[in-house]
């Protein structure tokens, strides 16, 4: 029976050259992205190699044999960062396709297996005629042993609210419920009657919890999906911390990241269990469940981390 490793890891900000300035008024960076831009040490620092060695860590632990990513500037950074990091020749196949992010953050793939067939949905607008997806929803054909499946890889709007941090999740609500109702849209029109016997996943940083005014609801109550972390104990599922002291300590931890499972495959693992890696969090990060971290994090005299997401893998079989 064929089997895969799936996994979604946010890398945060994986800008391989060159990040925008901390110092940098938001309207020098509007400028910059809009006109184009070169580098320049008034405006650029450096990203720290020591994290991004990190990384690779999380990414090479994962096992996958198809890995989706998020945050990644643009192909020639993951290239490059592959190559830097001995993950090229594990994973030959690299994919990006630069999309709608004003910060220059796409969504990225790394896969041992040839993709069949490769669709963008960069260019869908919604009822306001703006980009429906923050960054895109790319939709990738592989065939498993012979055997056809669907990944469907995505990076919904921020909670984050310049003007309002505070109310940031449900200012932006609307905009990830639309992401939603367009991803559920993609899959039905492609699968049609089939959506609920076909191979297919959708994964990636939903940016949302899974509470009760939740903008994921509609994932949450589609019978031809299911959320695989929720196999795992409540206290478990978290795949993100948040870097905070704004609010309370237990509120830091919370589940951002997805890997939700057609009710085919389903069916074919009932019970699997995902596989979420805290080794890479800061030191910052002191929940109970983090067991252990990388080395190069313990000995560091500074805050490192390979990113302030958790990988989810899961194995399935067909």
């Amino acid at each position: 029976m064929p089997s895969l490793t799936i996994a979604t890891f946010n890398c945060e900000n994986l800008f391989r050259r060159y990040k925008f300035s901390d110092k940098l008024p938001p309207g020098e960076v509007n400028q910059a992205v809009e006109n184009g831009f070169i580098i320049n040490s008034s405006r650029f620092t450096t990203v720290p190699q020591p994290e991004r060695k990190l990384t690779a860590k999380v990414i090479r632990d994962t096992k996958a044999d198809i890995i989706a990513l998020q945050e990644v500037e643009n192909l020639d950074t993951l290239k490059n960062f592959c190559a830097e990091n001995n993950l090229s020749s594990l994973y030959p196949y690299k994919l990006l396709v630069d999309g709608n992010d004003p910060r220059l953050i796409d969504v990225a793939v790394l896969s041992k297996l040839p993709f069949e067939r490769i669709m963008t949905h960069q260019y869908l607008r919604n009822s306001k005629k703006n980009w429906l997806f923050s960054r895109d929803c790319l939709e990738l054909d592989f065939m498993v042993e012979g055997k056809p499946f669907i990944l469907y890889k995505n990076h919904l709007k921020s909670m984050f609210d310049m003007s309002n941090p505070a109310n940031g999740r449900a200012i932006s609500a609307s905009r990830r419920i639309e992401q939603v109702d367009g991803i559920l849209k993609i899959v039905q029109d492609r699968l049609k009657r089939r959506v609920s016997t076909a191979a297919f996943a959708i994964v990636g940083d939903f940016n949302d919890y899974p509470s009760e005014d939740s903008s994921l609801e509609k994932l949450f109550k589609t019978k031809w999906l299911y959320n695989v972390v929720e196999n795992l104990p409540a206290e478990e599922r978290w795949t993100h911390f948040w870097d905070t002291t704004k609010v309370q300590e237990a509120d830091r931890y919370s589940q951002l990241d997805y890997v939700w499972l057609s009710k085919r495959l389903v069916k074919a693992n009932p019970g699997v269990l995902p596989v979420i890696n805290r080794k890479g969090l800061s030191k910052k990060a002191q929940h109970p469940l983090i067991k252990s971290r990388y080395p190069e994090i313990i000995n560091s005299n500074e805050t490192i981390a390979a990113s302030d997401h958790c990988s989810v893998s899961v194995t399935i079989s067909f």
